[in-house]
């Protein structure tokens, strides 16, 4: 069924970096979503492959001492959507990880696999940018961590060195505390789809709940990778929590991403559900934080 030329099986994280470097041109598998589904079609014939996916040390979200949410690279999406802390803090990305295929792709999918392919249609990607989240990876040089705007080099490639696998995903405390964030996946279906654009929005409010400290937006399929778009969030910050900053807001969001033209949808109707996905996401954020409008 699955053409490869052989599979190793990883002991622990340091076994899995010296695989690495014995088989440069080896394919990392976790959940296998992705790199078993490209086997069958032939994308992937006579690979060798590395498995992680015993490695244990790589699953879970915890915090630790100065506040960071860490997310294991192999934590699943169904996984981080139930988790306690990703509730309490990070709703958001439990929201959008939940919109990943069916219920069998979100219980084996992992995070990792999802950041690492570098498309720009990830779920996860857009509120991992909207959260400044820095990926963590481990190599022969020991553990390197980068802001996952640098992660993403171009379209499908990301910033993974040789020998090095993805270990975790950091979201520092000062990017998630006292904010509320929303997403919006628009899709041909409402399952099983890849987004045709996905928008993440969050804020942080002031103590009285009326002007807008801060306001993170991030897009997927906006262009060749995901982004930040900040000229929206600089049009917000500062200012009267209102509707009418809302559409600012949105309108701005025209100036940063630059989505194209393919069989899903034209580059102007991602433009215009870009505009408008940030306007409802930005406007549920601010009711999400306890504003009102």
């Amino acid at each position: 069924m699955y053409d490869m030329k052989a599979l190793y099986q990883a002991r622990d994280v340091a076994d899995a970096v010296s695989l690495r470097l014995a088989h440069p041109e080896a394919q990392i598998i976790a959940g296998g979503s992705d790199v078993l589904v490209q086997m069958r079609e032939g994308k992937r014939a006579g690979k060798e492959l590395i498995s992680i996916y015993g490695l244990d040390e790589l699953r879970g979200v915890k915090m630790e001492e100065d506040g960071t949410i860490r997310i294991g690279s192999l934590a699943s999406f169904s996984h981080i959507t139930r988790d306690p802390l990703i509730q309490q803090y990070l709703r958001v990305l439990g929201e959008a990880v939940d919109q990943v295929g069916g219920p069998q792709i979100r219980n084996i999918g992992t995070i990792g696999g999802n950041t690492c392919n570098g498309v720009t249609s990830a779920d996860s990607a857009s509120t991992l940018f909207a959260y400044d989240a820095v990926i963590e990876l481990t190599g022969p040089e020991g553990v390197r961590r980068t802001p996952i705007g640098d992660f993403y080099l171009r379209a499908g490639k990301v910033d993974i060195r040789p020998g090095e696998i993805q270990t975790g995903i950091l979201i520092a405390k000062e990017s998630y505390e006292n904010t509320f964030g929303h997403y919006i996946k628009y899709a041909m279906r409402n399952a099983m789809d890849i987004a045709t654009l996905g928008t993440s929005v969050n804020v942080r409010l002031s103590a009285d709940r009326k002007t807008v400290e801060r306001a993170r937006v991030a897009f997927g399929v906006a262009g060749p990778i995901p982004l930040r778009a900040v000229t929206a969030e600089a049009a917000a910050a500062g200012k009267p929590v209102s509707e009418e900053l809302a559409a600012q807001f949105a309108q701005a969001v025209k100036e940063d991403i630059n989505p194209r033209d393919s069989w899903r949808a034209a580059r102007d109707f991602r433009m215009h559900i870009a505009v408008e996905s940030a306007r409802r996401a930005f406007l549920e954020s601010v009711k999400l934080a306890g504003g009102e409008l």
